[in-house]
């Protein structure tokens, strides 16, 4: 499965903090979108110590994420409760606020790895010569679920468009798999990007049951047919052929099996939501 996730990356922590004042022309803003990151929050501040700006905007946090980051000295911006789970919300208020020539969006339980680093710096200082147009790049990601890095399960590459040219960046569309509005081409970088997903069973479950009430109002809103029986059956057996067959779940072992069947659930979690909300809307 490769290297363990603890030797991905290692970086030492300065005495007082990992930040400093930049007196320089700040060339990069690294923006971390955080909710209840408590235990993830600091590997991914150490992981960003070289960017010139970190702004780390919270998402109505309830535990100790928003005093670590003060006290780690990044700029730390609270937003509004009625943000909550809106990410493009989240990600355009950190856009607001930077003050880089470029931006980075890194979220809590990301890393970014010294590989990617050295890749970003050139780009940053003007000595990586760019194709005509480019504005923004794809980063790889490497993930890991329950300490395993997962090769298949369309979990790698898993290109995901992170670091943006801020003048061409116009904002970030959707709540939910928000989406980037740029001007420009985008480029792919080879570094990865270190993705720490989910480390058991309980977190995932809990992380499914707050996105699958947002994925079923906003299958709602669009206008979802009435879900049935046809319609249910039809949709695992997508999600499963997608995941399984297509995918090659089996080739990760056991753990690619377990999460490609848990997929096929969550599926299934968020068309029921959705079923729940129609009847329910059908009675009154």
């Amino acid at each position: 499965m490769g290297e363990g996730v603890g030797e991905i990356f290692s970086m030492k922590k300065n005495k007082q903090s990992l930040f400093s004042q930049n007196k320089h022309k700040i060339r990069l803003s690294a923006i971390i979108i955080a909710r209840n990151e408590e235990e993830k929050i600091s590997d991914c501040l150490k992981s960003l110590a070289w960017a010139d700006e970190v702004i780390v905007v919270d998402n109505s946090s309830v535990d100790s994420t928003y005093s670590i980051a003060k006290k780690e000295g990044v700029r730390v911006v609270k937003a509004s409760e009625k943000y909550v789970l809106r990410y493009s919300k989240l990600r355009n208020l950190g856009l607001e606020k930077a003050r880089g020539k470029w931006v980075l969006y890194v979220d809590a339980d990301e890393r970014v790895s010294p590989e990617l680093r050295k890749e970003i710096q050139p780009i940053l200082s003007g000595k990586c010569l760019l194709d005509s147009g480019v504005v923004a790049f794809a980063l790889p990601r490497r993930n890991f679920i329950f300490g395993f890095e997962f090769k298949h399960v369309g979990l790698w590459p898993d290109y995901v468009i992170r670091l943006f040219l801020k003048e061409k960046l116009l904002r970030w569309e959707k709540d939910l798999h928000e989406e980037p509005v740029f001007e420009g081409k985008v480029g792919h970088l080879e570094s990865p990007l270190i993705h720490i997903k989910h480390k058991n069973l309980t977190e995932m479950i809990d992380k499914t049951n707050g996105w699958s009430d947002i994925e079923a109002k906003l299958m709602f809103d669009a206008g979802h047919p009435p879900m049935n029986v046809p319609r249910f059956l039809t949709a695992m057996f997508r999600e499963f052929w997608l995941r399984m067959i297509r995918q090659t779940a089996f080739m990760d072992g056991v753990v690619g099996v377990i999460y490609a069947l848990y997929q096929v659930f969550s599926k299934f979690i968020s068309y029921a939501k959705l079923w729940e909300i129609q009847v329910a809307r059908r009675k009154s």
